[in-house]
């Protein structure tokens, strides 16, 4: 298994279900750097490489047309290790079926809560502030509550659209993607932070 796709709105809380199958020693953490981590109020949330437009690693606007081969190189390009990669996105959340096409032996998560929740959090979290990854791209509050909205309404759909399974906690997530569950300090239930995850795998 090359990928594992993890999707999510901003404010979604999707880092930290990133994060707690980070140090499953089956994942290539070679894209973590020091530039490459945020820490808030919650501790360390954001680290190794996001892949969205304006970020380090930008999405292009027709990813869909491009070659497999530029699309794969585009996501190695911040690891040099060996496992599986994560691969991090807001906006592949709207071209999950290319994905499921293109990549059909590896996974997607999907990681939800409500519009208004994920905006509130994310402003609390550190708005336009965040140092890593870059947000310049969501330009304002109003365009941020957008995208926030059709990201979550395509993450909504492909729940309906794909059969999916709906883990409980980060250590069920890695049983149901079968990789190696990370140490035991790395521990998360979803229901207790209002987060709600499906993997389509």
């Amino acid at each position: 298994m090359k990928y594992i796709f993890v999707v999510g709105a901003p404010g979604s809380k999707w880092s930290s279900v990133a994060k707690n199958i980070y140090f499953s020693p089956d994942i290539d953490r070679s894209d973590y750097t020091e530039d490459r981590t945020y820490k808030h109020h919650a501790g360390v949330m954001h680290m190794g490489a996001y892949f969205d437009p304006g970020m380090e690693f930008e999405i292009p606007a027709n990813i869909e047309d491009m070659p497999k081969e530029a699309v794969e190189q585009l996501f190695d390009s911040p690891f040099t290790g060996t496992g599986t990669r994560i691969i991090k996105s807001h906006v592949l959340s709207n071209h999950i079926d290319f994905l499921r096409t293109t990549w059909p032996n590896c996974p997607v998560v999907l990681v939800y809560r409500g519009d208004d929740a994920c905006l509130g959090w994310w402003v609390k979290c550190g708005h336009f502030n965040i140092k890593y990854p870059c947000y310049d791209y969501y330009v304002d509050l109003a365009t941020m509550a957008s995208h926030i909205e059709e990201q979550n309404f395509n993450i909504v759909t492909a729940q309906h659209v794909h059969d999916t399974l709906t883990p409980s906690s980060n250590r069920e997530l890695c049983d149901f993607l079968q990789i190696k569950r990370p140490p035991d300090e790395y521990y998360q239930y979803y229901f207790q932070e209002d987060i709600s995850v499906a993997i389509i795998r």
